[in-house]
């Protein structure tokens, strides 16, 4: 069995919750769901060991109703082949309380939740509740769930934003050396109002549209946009940035063609 001890001295890393639901109380009970990331049925039965006998040690619930759907590789496949590789699997633990696993499994499959394992507990106040249980169990299911795909659909923007912020920083500092002839500053209009200036003198780095171009460039902090869950202002960034790509590389068409010009 999992106790505090062993965990404490596990080599590997404490599973982690990404989501908590708000409580949910009725009749001296309470009904609370944690999420955790688990891409294998192990990870997820991990994840559940932990919140029963260390997350929950000190006040253990009476039921940990728990279900989890991992994506794996399909037995003897490299994953080279493609979608056909992988497979859902799937599975839940009543903990005690009859057909609540398979209600929470069906919320996550509702919800399209996949690499993931929920856990709802549920702390039994003394007096039977009836069937108005299960809709509890599934409320807060469900509230987890919703939080998950919307930290993984943040997640995907981020990274998104990561890799378009490295383009638009590679193609602005080549911009910043073909408009600089080594003599005097130079000013470049970009269409929709964005500008280079380069600034050859000394150490000073070139500054496109207001940013320092250096040979390694420091990545945005996205920290404050990953707290807010706000995917909309997100993507509002992602078509910012595409658009600034496509400004710059208009602009450094028209910079190589005033180069070859002028070497002609």
């Amino acid at each position: 069995m999992s106790s505090l001890d062993s965990f404490l001295k596990s080599s590997k890393p404490a599973p982690k919750s990404l989501a908590t639901s708000q409580e949910i109380r009725d009749r001296g009970s309470i009904f609370a769901a944690t999420v955790f990331s688990a891409t294998t049925p192990a990870e997820a039965r991990k994840a559940v060991d932990h919140l029963k006998h260390v997350a929950h040690g000190s006040r253990p619930a009476t039921h940990e109703i728990a279900a989890w759907r991992c994506m794996v590789l399909k037995a003897g496949k490299s994953g080279l082949g493609g979608p056909d590789d992988f497979e859902v699997v799937s599975g839940y633990d009543d903990d005690g309380e009859k057909y609540a696993g398979g209600r929470v499994l069906k919320v996550m499959q509702a919800e399209g939740v996949i690499d993931a394992a929920v856990v709802v507990s549920r702390w039994y106040g003394g007096e039977m509740l009836g069937p108005v249980r299960f809709e509890h169990i599934e409320f807060c299911a469900r509230e987890v769930c919703r939080t998950f795909r919307l930290k993984d659909d943040m997640a995907t923007c981020i990274a998104t934003l990561a890799s378009l912020d490295d383009i638009l920083a590679s193609l602005r500092a080549e911009l910043a050396s073909l408009t600089s002839d080594g003599s005097k500053r130079d000013t470049v209009n970009f269409t929709e109002g964005v500008t280079v200036s380069v600034r050859p003198e000394g150490n000073t780095p070139a500054l496109v549209s207001g940013v320092a171009v250096k040979s390694a460039h420091t990545r945005s902090s996205y920290a404050a946009l990953e707290e807010s869950l706000d995917t909309a202002k997100a993507k509002r960034l992602i078509t910012a940035r595409e658009n600034a790509i496509k400004s710059v590389k208009h602009t450094l068409q028209k910079a190589r063609a005033k180069q070859q010009e002028a070497q002609t």
